[in-house]
């Protein structure tokens, strides 16, 4: 019986207007594989992307800000980037669409270790602040500076090494560690995190992780696109309705993963997750336009048509 379900399911991929069975896609995240992708490995492992008549072959970045940059080129087929590095990236003229959701809310912070004698931003005047993506944390900090009067501040590209940077005291503060991740592996090394939640010192509330695609790719491979969305549609609900499994099958999944560290960091994150496709077109209007008033960007961006609209 299992055999014959299997035909029937193969004949119905091959089938598919627009699918191949096996259809290779190329997905790179935008940081190495972590809890916030659980999605994206729920739908793999749990045959989601199969279902779709897909082959997805998830790829870790060199650096911080390839990503967006690579999908945009065409030279990747799909990417996990943030909303403003999107708006950003459509300001300077790059053909990208957003396809999907997957973080909603910000997770993003100015962070810093304990006892720095930091109380408020404005303690960071004349300090060395780190930043994680180059083009998106530099660009938010000078916003949140403006915002929040820090002034004569030095920006210094971390890129991965967060915590590294601030115990040897390379800076003083970082734009860009998680409140959901990085506080929890500090917290495993032995140091207590603090952190300015941007949402909460000026900045608008935005998407902090969502997929996007070139428009090349998308007007290629409509359909190919349209079953990825559809297998990370049903990977959320998944990981909502069983989050136990959910979270083990990304540890199976992702084996030099500290079971510890993700874990808690799971918890931390699960309520940020998308539950469906779609996204708030207000809320990326009013980012759009913060960018704008703040310098992030130097021409309007119609938030409208940055998204693609699935019917």
């Amino acid at each position: 019986m299992k055999k014959i379900i299997g035909i029937i399911l193969l004949a119905t991929l091959i089938g598919s207007p627009g699918l191949m069975a096996g259809e290779k896609l190329n997905l790179m995240l935008d940081w190495f594989p972590n809890v916030d992708h659980l999605p994206i490995y729920v739908a793999k492992e749990k045959g989601y992307f199969f279902e779709q008549g897909l082959s997805v072959n998830i790829i870790s970045p060199s650096e911080t800000s390839d990503a967006l940059k690579l999908a945009a080129a065409g030279t990747m087929d799909l990417a996990v980037s943030y909303q403003p590095q999107t708006i950003i990236a459509a300001d300077q003229g790059l053909p990208v669409k957003v396809v999907a959701p997957l973080v909603v809310h910000p997770l993003t912070t100015l962070l810093f270790l304990e006892g720095r004698g930091i109380k408020t931003p404005k303690d960071l005047s004349h300090k060395k602040i780190g930043y994680t993506v180059p083009g998106l944390m530099d660009v938010l900090l000078k916003a949140f500076a403006s915002i929040n009067k820090i002034q004569d501040y030095t920006p210094v590209n971390v890129g991965f090494t967060i915590l590294p940077a601030l115990v040897s005291n390379k800076v003083d503060a970082v734009m860009g560690p998680f409140k959901t991740y990085e506080t929890v592996g500090m917290a495993q090394h032995g140091y207590k995190a603090e952190f300015f939640e941007l949402e909460k010192w000026g900045i608008p509330d935005y998407e902090e992780l969502i997929f996007v695609c070139g428009q090349k790719i998308l007007r290629e491979k409509p359909d190919v696109v349209k079953g990825f969305v559809t297998a990370i549609e049903k990977a959320f609900a998944y990981t909502k309705a069983d989050p136990d499994d959910a979270l083990a099958t990304y540890l199976s999944a992702v084996p030099q993963a500290d079971k510890n560290i993700e874990t808690k960091a799971f918890e931390l994150t699960r309520p940020y997750f998308a539950v469906k496709s779609g996204h708030n077109i207000v809320k990326w209007q009013a980012f759009a336009d913060f960018a704008l008033e703040y310098g992030l960007i130097k021409n309007k961006v119609d938030a409208a048509m940055l998204i693609h609209n699935w019917k």
